[in-house]
């Protein structure tokens, strides 16, 4: 097991240099002069310019992108242009922020999600399963912006229960954490109501019955932990990009993570930013990914890693 961690610990290097030449060129391609963003529309060219010199927009992006691995390579991440402030000091404050949301909505999800689709599960083309996949393709087409508006519209301004923003105030992080996590409510549920499907028809499950074992023996310990394989995988893909969807949920509820950070960033124009932001993002979905698949060893023992 070390020794496969160690290998796909190794194997995410070339990853992230993809990644960081892919972002580097595309926020390079972002409409507009970041020097002229970031001096205002009244300073001088030679103000726009001493600004271009200090950022080095001035080299060719070969250069550039030279200076930003070696920097990285250091874990220097830069200056951000918009606050003068290291990149590195910039995610460590939003950072904690944006993981507790994910994690909060992923906890929130997985719970949900599984609860509703082992009930669907059980209760086949009944009552109780068509109002789950009712619920389900709701909570899949919904848009997260338009969720956040309608909760702060009903829980903050009608019934003035919880704060519209911030993250100060007792209650703050509850309906970012209902607002992120209702896509992945709907997609655990239906993904463990199509798995548990499958396992209740198995033949060890039918086995388990005949033996006159208890009925919720034969649904928790045999059938739902054999349909949690495909569960988890959705969960850790889900968590990851959580992180990510963070952005639009941050913004409409004035969550101070990094998704807020970044669409500050890309108005900006703040490259340094921009770069760390998205390079952390992918270094913490590669981690989920590769906590996944060490579960898998534990939820299943037919698992094993060479």
């Amino acid at each position: 097991m070390l020794r496969y961690v160690a290998r796909r610990l190794i194997s995410t290097i070339p990853t992230l240099l993809g990644v960081s030449l892919v972002v580097f060129m595309l926020v390079r391609l972002l409409p507009g002069d970041p020097a002229r963003t970031i001096a205002g529309l009244l300073a001088t060219e030679a103000d726009v310019e001493r600004i271009r010199t200090q950022l080095g927009l001035d080299q060719p992006a070969p250069v550039q992108y030279g200076v930003f691995m070696a920097r990285l390579a250091r874990l220097d991440l830069g200056t951000s242009a918009r606050t003068s402030q290291p990149v590195i000091s910039e995610l460590r404050a939003r950072l904690p922020n944006t993981v507790q949301l994910a994690a909060a909505s992923i906890v929130v999800a997985t719970v949900l999600g599984v609860a509703a689709g082992v009930l669907a599960a059980t209760h086949h083309n009944g009552r109780v399963d068509y109002a789950v996949s009712a619920l389900t393709l709701f909570g899949v087409s919904m848009p997260v912006y338009w969720l956040g508006l309608m909760l702060i519209v009903v829980f903050a301004i009608k019934l003035q229960w919880l704060p519209a923003a911030g993250s100060q105030e007792p209650g703050a992080f509850i309906m970012p954490t209902l607002t992120l996590a209702a896509f992945s409510i709907a997609l655990i549920a239906r993904m463990t109501r199509s798995t548990m499907l499958e396992v209740l028809h198995a033949d060890y499950v039918r086995t388990a019955r005949a033996k006159g074992l208890d009925r919720r023996a034969v649904l928790y310990a045999h059938a739902l932990r054999n349909a949690l394989l495909p569960v988890v995988t959705v969960v850790g893909l889900q968590f990851g990009t959580l992180l990510g969807g963070a952005v639009l949920t941050e913004t409409v509820f004035g969550w101070p993570g990094l998704g807020q950070l970044l669409v500050e960033s890309i108005f900006s124009r703040d490259y340094p930013v921009v770069q760390g932001i998205v390079l952390t993002f992918s270094t913490l979905f590669i981690l989920v990914n590769l906590t996944v698949d060490v579960l898998y060893a534990y939820i299943d023992p037919r698992i094993h890693y060479g």
